[in-house]
């Protein structure tokens, strides 16, 4: 069977298809199987509906299974086409899988709001949101196959039952591969929607739930898994860029005719913030890029210093100019002037970089007309399936055609469209030739887009028993939901909360970085919940069991993980255990042991264990591998990583300025235990990341009686922490 290409027009599709292939209707997310044998049906359909296909099943017994979501090592490959494969009885080892069309109005995903489809891989929103679509799309592909046997058989369908891509009618003893149905395969009159009381019981599930090979695997071992940056098409030149390290700058090119007579370089394209360069080859742009002599203007992020700007942050905190309320419950109020104690504290964390290992890059081939172009790209998508393109050229969305790629990480970067939309503005000025745009380590990190800076002051109040009576959290920052997100406190049982963010710009570029507001959020209210139980000689677990103790699944996560960390057992000498929950989407309980070199301030996790809860787990050694990737990021970003500005310049470069974490600073063990459930899956790619800095502190203030409030916990601020 030839391959299905996204962009395909209905006549090409009824060309190119054998065997059978399932179609979903823009009307609904319901799908309908077809066999590609019977025309007559294909018309009907497709005179009905704008389609395309989610599986193809062929005579040998193949199936090809569509996966909508990004691939960056989440394994939504594996996980998606796992939950349909597993409604279908589909035997899993002759199941491939693909890459879909990018079209949102079919495959996008209704589970991020009423009404809207959207092909947006952030959010840890994947799974949770495709489980029933996959599911239902699965059951009635299964229960097509077993119509058409019943025909064929004229055997009731109750009758029939199937396991492994197998029809079985017990009485007559007989049996039918899928791949054999393919012959006479028709469409019953009436298709049941499968609500979720039809579908399968999750504790019958053959597959989901189970030890699993990941699907992307194989090829990314033997290098045969295409990434953008792997592309290569006829006649294709390079572009880059040079963008400055001052967000905002307007650039005056000084040497424009030195420049174009560089070698082989084709055109220059003056951008409002930077200079395009197009040459004939990779090596060619960035020599021409390094002799450019630019004249910057100033812009809003001149003059910005990252550090000195905490005390700016810390006037609008103690203004009395009030903010954005995000959340009002009770009186805190009355809660402060009732209350036996009261505790204030300035959390604070530094910009930090997203660090994915492949560069950002993509490749766009416009026609000569510029009325269509292809996308070659390793793209989260976004609201916009077409990544911007559209709007660029004035054509039709229906003219763009994205070729999905692997990623090669992404952190919630590859979910902005800055690099998609430029590579798109070079080749409509090389149309026809296709342009493949690279940023280098030094762009991304002089020009990213970073987790914004933010100060968190915490007021807690206790009453005459020691429980928390009353907790306000300010936020200050830049980025709305990037910085005022993650302060949802639903599971403790405080009565009294209250949630405000102040806005604060500074002209910086700002994005979505891995757990978005948790991380610097959670840490603040953890941080706060432990410098409580601290003052008042409590045992941390101990004081956030009660505080937990109307959120049955969230205090289940806090006992779990006080089990398998021997939390009760004190650790050897020179080291500390502290402990984090964190909600989001799923819910995570975590513990870890430090150890502290007093002399450099050098901090060490040695140990970090998890329990987690997040529903139906679909893929058991993917979520494991996940909370492991998510804690060791957690680890780099809350030791080592921090981006700088001084006078709105960036101070870090590469690398060898930008610290990551390095083998030889990873745990000796991470831990994760998964609590079994039969509820709606949920994510787990966040879940981790944000627990890590606060679970670090805590055990910090264990180990030293002493105070971490200001991320990231470098030597120096180690050190200054020790001497307080």
């Amino acid at each position: 069977m030839k391959e299905l290409k996204s962009g395909f027009s209905r006549r090409d599709f009824l060309k190119s298809t054998g065997g059978v292939a399932l179609f979903v209707g823009v009307s609904g997310i319901l799908p309908q199987l077809v066999s590609c044998s019977s025309p007559e049906k294909i018309k009907e359909v497709l005179a009905k509906h704008p389609i395309t296909a989610w599986v193809k099943l062929t005579e040998n017994g193949d199936i090809t299974i569509f996966n909508p979501a990004s691939e960056m090592g989440q394994g939504s490959m594996t996980s998606l086409p796992l939950l349909f494969a597993e409604e279908m009885d589909a035997d899993w080892s002759k199941v491939s899988v693909e890459f879909s069309p990018q079209e949102s109005e079919i495959y996008g995903s209704p589970g991020w709001s009423p009404g809207s489809k959207l092909m947006f891989t952030v959010g840890s929103r994947t799974t949770n949101s495709y489980y029933m679509t996959m599911r239902q799309a699965g059951a009635q592909a299964r229960y097509v196959l077993l119509a058409s046997v019943s025909k064929k058989w004229n055997v009731p369908i109750s009758e029939l039952s199937t396991s492994k891509s197998i029809v079985i009618h017990e009485n007559s003893n007989r049996q039918i591969e899928y791949g054999e149905i393919v012959s006479f395969l028709q469409m019953p009159e009436n298709l049941p929607d499968f609500a979720e009381d039809k579908l399968k019981n999750p504790k019958d599930f053959e597959w989901v739930g189970k030890k699993i090979n990941r699907t992307d695997i194989p090829d990314k071992v033997n290098g045969k898994a295409k990434f953008s940056i792997d592309i290569r098409l006829p006649d294709m030149v390079y572009g880059v860029i040079e963008r400055g390290n001052v967000h905002g700058s307007k650039p005056t090119l000084l040497n424009e005719t030195q420049v174009l007579a560089s070698r082989g370089v084709l055109k220059l394209i003056s951008l409002e913030y930077g200079i395009g360069i197009v040459a004939s080859s990779i090596e060619d742009a960035l020599a021409a890029k390094k002799i450019l002599s630019i004249d910057w203007s100033d812009s809003k992020a001149s003059g910005h210093n990252s550090q000195e700007i905490y005390s700016e942050y810390e006037k609008i905190a103690s203004s009395s100019k009030q903010g954005q309320v995000l959340e009002e419950k009770g009186n805190v109020k009355q809660a402060k002037k009732i209350a036996s104690k009261t505790y204030q504290a300035d959390f604070k964390n530094d910009y930090i970089y997203h660090a994915q290992m492949e560069p950002l890059n993509a490749v766009v081939k416009i026609s000569e007309d510029l009325s269509a172009a292809d996308v070659w790209v390793g793209s989260q998508q976004g609201f916009d399936t077409k990544l911007g393109v559209p709007a660029i050229l004035g054509i039709d969305p229906k003219k763009v055609t994205v070729h999905l790629q692997y990623l090669g990480g992404g952190f919630g970067r590859r979910s902005m469209n800055d690099f998609v939309e430029e590579c798109a503005t070079l080749a409509k000025e090389m149309a026809p030739l296709p342009v493949k745009l690279i940023w280098t380590r030094e762009d991304d990190l002089t020009y990213g887009a970073y987790r914004p800076l933010s100060l968190q002051r915490i007021e807690a109040n206790t009453d005459q028993d020691g429980n928390v009576s009353g907790f306000s959290h300010l936020v200050v920052g830049d980025g709305g939901n990037l910085v005022a997100s993650g302060t949802n406190n639903s599971h403790y049982n405080i009565p009294n909360q209250f949630v405000e963010w102040r806005e604060a710009s500074n002209g910086i570029r700002l994005k979505h970085w891995r757990s978005v507001g948790h991380g610097p959020n959670k840490f603040a209210i953890e941080c706060m919940l432990d410098e409580i139980a601290h003052d008042q000689g409590k045992d941390p677990i101990q004081f956030r069991k009660s505080l937990l103790s109307n959120s049955p699944r969230a205090l289940a996560t806090l006992e779990k993980v006080e089990q398998i960390s021997n939390w009760n057992t004190p650790s050897e000498s020179g080291r500390a255990k502290g402990v984090a929950f964190v909600e989001h989407g799923s819910l995570g309980s975590g513990v870890c042991e430090i150890s502290l070199n007093r002399e450099s301030g050098k901090i060490s996790v040695h140990n970090f264990w998890v329990a987690l809860d997040a529903g139906v787990i679909v893929h058991p050694d993917n979520v494991k591998a996940q909370m492991e990737g998510g804690i060791m990021m957690g680890i780099s970003s809350a030791l080592k990583e921090q981006i700088t500005i001084v006078d709105g310049k960036v101070q870090q470069s590469n690398f060898h300025d930008y610290q990551l974490l390095r083998m030889e600073d990873i745990p000796d063990q991470i831990e994760t235990e998964l609590i079994a459930s039969d509820m709606h899956p949920e994510g787990v790619g966040e879940t981790a990341t944000p627990m890590v800095a606060c679970a670090i502190a805590n055990a910090f203030l264990a180990l030293t009686g002493k105070k971490l409030r200001h991320l990231p916990f470098t030597p120096e601020r180690v050190l200054e922490a020790l001497k307080s």
